[in-house]
């Protein structure tokens, strides 16, 4: 199984059992914000397959985030092959996911950090990470881990009158 720790969380490879409470999480309007929409169970779970795939096939991906102290499935935080075109693809991002109970607590921040190291280990020499640019908590995470905001671009798979449409880029 890989697995990071830090002092206050496991990211570890994904399990079953995480599944339903992926779902919930992804159905979260709280956690979805700075989305087009929340995700239904099928979508979730193709998710899910499109995570395990990446993992078989690079060594590294989305890891599941648990809390240490309390051994609960909290989101994820990882790796993933960015999955659409535009003048910085192809690319790898990283990015986070957690739930709501778990957010403004630093845990994001502390994940990303772990992962950043995993990283450059794996030989990873450019990551790139984006929101929508309304998403000023994912934007603090992403200066806090040491990022250089590269400027903004428009999503190539929201329609340009999204309110969502415009990402910074980092």
């Amino acid at each position: 199984m890989n697995c990071i720790e830090t002092d206050r969380l496991i990211l570890r490879s994904w399990k079953s059992e995480d599944l339903p409470l992926f779902a919930t999480m992804n159905k979260d309007a709280r956690v979805m914000r700075y989305f087009p929409a929340t995700l239904t169970d099928e979508q979730t779970e193709s998710f899910y397959n499109r995570i395990q795939s990446e993992f078989e096939r690079n060594g590294w991906g989305v890891y599941a985030v648990e809390s240490k102290s309390s051994g609960k499935f909290i989101g994820y935080v990882g790796l993933h092959e960015i999955g659409f075109d535009a003048d910085f693809t192809p690319g790898v991002e990283i990015g986070w996911r957690l739930a709501a109970d778990y957010h403004n607590q630093g845990l994001a921040t502390e994940a990303a950090q772990a992962v950043l190291k995993l990283a450059k280990q794996k030989g990873l020499q450019r990551l790139y990470s984006f929101t929508a640019k309304q998403n000023t908590p994912s934007e603090r995470v992403m200066q806090k881990i040491g990022m250089i905001k590269v400027g903004e671009f428009e999503h190539p798979n929201l329609s340009a009158d999204s309110p969502l449409s415009t990402h910074v880029l980092w």
